[in-house]
């Protein structure tokens, strides 16, 4: 099965054997009626599994080329599940530039459990070995990443993880599976905020985890079931319904980010543009060998290089609104430093290039001649 056709059809067989409703039910249940003690239709209660939930974590598993699918109540909730699997003393290896909530997770809470973290620049892959001791357990991966859109080769990371017998995770958030499909180049778990992209349509919180290997997956679904994180059935029916239409999107996406990040670079008033398409970004080969598209999430940096140009910016804008989160159908755009990034310590950002002249875009599917006319005024 073609990809186009798993996003509608994928891991879906038989999801209503009642009524045979062309969409999975919304099973608004918190519990289910057994027969005899332990005697029930797979089903016993909803934090251990419900029947919404469960035809949306077999559609991420199809999507992502997977075996098993977990779907959280939110991205951190899964991030939060895999750091479960490891105990005081061990390390993970993490990328430098991520997610400002990922790092939050990682420092506060999970190195003060005895989990010692190294963020590290993994655009050269050679670079991870001299991090890794007896005691590293885990490779932790974003690429695209958050906001640099640094490119990361997944299967060489791969090679190195599996050569010390280490996990591999991919945050895929970014790219989504219709771009990028790490499972295929050798990780071992893929992480996405499918709050994004996969949902589509900024109504909805959520995470979700696919793995191929049943060992690894039984070992989060213990976690998923004894910690509780779950989605509802509500938000699984929502992710579900929009990662029926994601190939069209991303393909909207994409194209529209290629039409804005052209028009950005060509502008005078801004000076640094982060797009993966262009072939002078920092591993454009890679992107164009793992992923089939570039996306349409772009950084950029004004020529003034201070937070006030960076405001006035943001604050003019008409189409794109100001707003945390990405992915959505419509063109969002943000200001790391204060937003999504203001958790991690400024000398920390900068290290990084999330600087606070920097604008992160989430360029949605509207029409590009009226993005790019947005750009225009409020650049001025």
């Amino acid at each position: 099965m073609k990809f186009n056709t798993k996003t509608i059809h994928g891991g879906q067989d038989n999801v209503d054997p009642a009524y045979g409703s062309v969409m999975p039910p919304i099973y608004q249940t918190s519990t289910y009626s057994q027969s005899t003690p332990g005697g029930h239709k797979g089903f016993e209660y909803s934090r251990s599994g419900n029947p919404t939930r469960t035809a949306l974590e077999k559609s991420l598993a199809s999507i992502e080329n997977g075996n098993f699918g977990l779907a959280f109540g939110s991205g951190l909730a899964a991030i939060d599940a895999v750091m479960k699997l490891f105990k005081p003393g061990d390390e993970i290896i993490s990328t430098n530039d991520l997610y400002g909530g990922s790092y939050r997770l990682f420092t506060s809470i999970f190195e003060g459990l005895g989990i010692k973290f190294h963020f590290i620049g993994m655009q050269d892959a050679e670079g991870i070995e001299e991090y890794i001791n007896e005691n590293t357990k885990l490779i932790w991966v974003e690429t695209p990443t958050n906001p640099m859109m640094n490119i990361i080769d997944i299967e060489a990371v791969s090679k190195i993880a599996k050569k010390h017998d280490l996990l591999l995770a991919v945050d895929n958030t970014f790219a989504t599976p219709y771009l990028q499909q790490p499972l295929d180049l050798g990780a071992d778990i893929i992480m996405h905020s499918a709050t994004k992209y996969l949902g589509g349509h900024s109504d909805v919180v959520m995470g979700s985890l696919v793995v191929k290997d049943k060992e690894l997956a039984d070992k989060l679904y213990f976690i998923q079931n004894a910690s509780g994180g779950v989605c509802g059935p509500q938000d699984s029916f929502l992710v579900l319904r929009g990662i029926k239409t994601l190939h069209l999107r991303m393909q909207r996406h994409c194209e529209n980010g290629e039409a804005v990040a052209k028009y950005l670079r060509s502008n005078p008033k801004i000076d640094k543009v982060y797009w993966p398409g262009f072939e002078d970004h920092p591993n454009h080969d890679i992107a164009k060998k793992q992923m089939s598209g570039f996306g349409g999430m772009i950084s950029f940096t004004t020529k003034e290089n201070t937070l006030e140009s960076a405001t006035k910016i943001v604050e003019n804008l008409k189409v794109f609104t100001l707003a945390e989160s990405l992915g959505g159908v419509e063109s969002l755009a943000g200001h790391p430093a204060s937003m999504t990034h203001a958790s991690i310590p400024q000398e920390e950002r900068a290290k990084t290039g999330v600087v606070d002249s920097l604008i992160r875009l989430s360029v949605g599917i509207e029409d590009e001649e009226d993005l790019v006319a947005d750009l225009k005024q409020a650049i001025g």
